[in-house]
């Protein structure tokens, strides 16, 4: 991804190895602060996906790749560590695909390292030809809608649901992104608006409650990614979608998600079995850690929600631009 930094603009991914040591874009801290973290041992990573230090299913996933790959480096024992590593995020498949993914490679005796590092780069890869295939949808002159951020952040480099603006952006296409803002964490405002700054594509935040305004006023497509895709094509991301999905299909705006093999959960027959991670509710009433709810007052923080295949007009994956009702072609399919 592209950052622009005191010395120019340099590219990066969100996270690779450096020996025997894992390094990360600190996500916490944009866009305050651009700060890389180091980490050399499995259960520290486990704690940056729990923390959020690394976010975005394919994200965690890759985090957890390299975490696998930092236990067997460690002599430490492989079954407990995959289900340390497991425990830390239970809804975004990746983490659960990428770990059971570093199992098999480990237990044919591949190098770690190696291991590992072809699990992110064919994440990379994929997420590029989500681009490539999602780059038709956005014509030149629309305006696009996006919630949360499913931008290289979130999926090592290019994205899911940016990965089409940007491979867009970059043939020559101008266009106009809405970004809300994503609460109670803000990552549409923080990170979204971070790599489309980056990138030079012109957008605008939007408050979460807006999106139906700015839908009926004139949206022309709205993407999305996923942190669980059910075999039926129900789904989970970021808290929100839900009810822009809803507001979509009512005001006729197509509505599509994003998201790699990896999401795809086919040991789900529906979303009604995928399990909703909640937070604590100090997400929810702390700001930058000034409280700004009553005293006394507490919080519900579901951090995802589900939203039924009736509402998406297709899921953009590496291998096309899938209905609902096809995404079985995907079943058995590997990494």
């Amino acid at each position: 991804m592209r950052i622009l930094t005191e010395q120019g603009a340099m590219e990066y991914r969100a996270m690779w190895m450096e020996g025997d040591r894992v390094v990360m874009i600190d996500q916490r801290l944009i866009p305050e602060r651009f700060h890389l973290v180091e980490f050399a041992l499995v259960e520290e990573v486990a704690k940056a996906i729990k923390n959020m230090t690394v976010r975005g299913a394919p994200a965690i996933g890759a985090a957890a790749a390299y975490g696998m790959a930092l236990a067997a480096i460690n002599g430490q024992d492989l079954q407990a560590s995959a289900a340390l590593l497991k425990s830390q995020r239970p809804t975004a498949f990746d983490l659960f695909f990428a770990v059971d993914h570093m199992l098999e490679r480990l237990s044919r005796g591949d190098p770690p390292v190696k291991a590992a590092d072809d699990y992110v780069s064919s994440i990379v890869e994929r997420c590029k030809r989500i681009g490539e295939h999602g780059e038709s949808l956005i014509p030149d002159g629309c305006k696009v809608m996006t919630h949360c951020n499913a931008g290289a952040l979130a999926t090592v480099d290019y994205g899911t649901a940016l990965a089409p603006i940007r491979l867009a952006w970059r043939s020559g296409k101008r266009f106009f992104v809405y970004v809300s803002e994503t609460r109670p964490r803000l990552q549409g405002m923080k990170l979204t608006a971070y790599e489309l700054r980056n990138e030079g594509i012109p957008h605008s935040i939007i408050v979460d409650g807006a999106s139906g305004h700015f839908m009926r006023q004139g949206v022309d497509l709205v993407i999305v990614g996923a942190d669980r895709i059910a075999a039926n094509g129900d789904f989970a991301n970021k808290v929100g979608t839900f009810e822009k999905a809803v507001l979509a299909k009512e005001l006729g705006v197509p509505f599509y998600v994003a998201a790699p093999i990896s999401t795809f959960d086919f040991g789900l027959g529906s979303g009604k079995g995928i399990v909703i991670e909640d937070r604590g509710e100090e997400e929810v009433t702390f700001i930058e850690g000034k409280r700004i709810a009553p005293e006394g007052s507490g919080a519900l923080n579901p951090s995802f929600d589900m939203t039924p295949s009736k509402y998406v007009r297709g899921f953009i994956t590496e291998v096309g631009i899938l209905a609902p009702k096809e995404i079985s072609k995907l079943k058995g399919a590997r990494l």
